[in-house]
C-alpha cells in the first residue's frame, strides 16, 4: 500500500512530503515510545505515534522510516516540519 493510499482511507492531512506519497509500505508500528521503536528491524516501515516532537523525526531518521503519521490531530511544529524536510521523511497528520 502506499502513502497516498494511507492518506485517502485514514483521511489524513500530509504535512510534509507530498512527494514521497508514492511510497510503498508494508508494515506499521504504532507507539510513544521511541526506545520501541528503534527495536523494530524491518523495511517499508510507518512509525504511527502521538508524541509530536523532534525525538519522534530522529527516531524515524535512526531508523530509515520514510513517514510518521501523527494521530488525534496533535499540533506539529513548524522545526518539526524542517527537521522531516531536511530527512525527506513525509508527515501525515490523521484528526483520530
Amino acid at each position: 500500500m502506499t502513502l497516498r493510499e494511507i492518506c485517502e482511507i485514514i483521511k489524513g492531512e500530509v504535512v510534509c512530503g507530498e512527494e514521497l506519497l508514492g511510497t510503498d509500505v508494508e508494515y506499521a508500528f504504532s507507539s510513544d515510545l521511541m526506545s520501541d521503536v528503534l527495536t523494530v528491524q524491518c523495511d517499508k516501515l510507518m512509525l504511527i505515534t502521538g508524541l509530536t516532537n523532534l525525538q519522534a523525526i530522529r527516531t524515524a531518521e535512526m531508523s530509515d522510516i520514510p513517514c510518521v503519521l501523527f494521530v488525534r490531530n496533535k499540533p506539529i511544529t513548524e522545526e518539526m516540519v524542517e527537521l522531516a524536510k531536511e530527512c525527506d521523511i513525509a508527515i501525515i497528520r490523521s484528526k483520530n
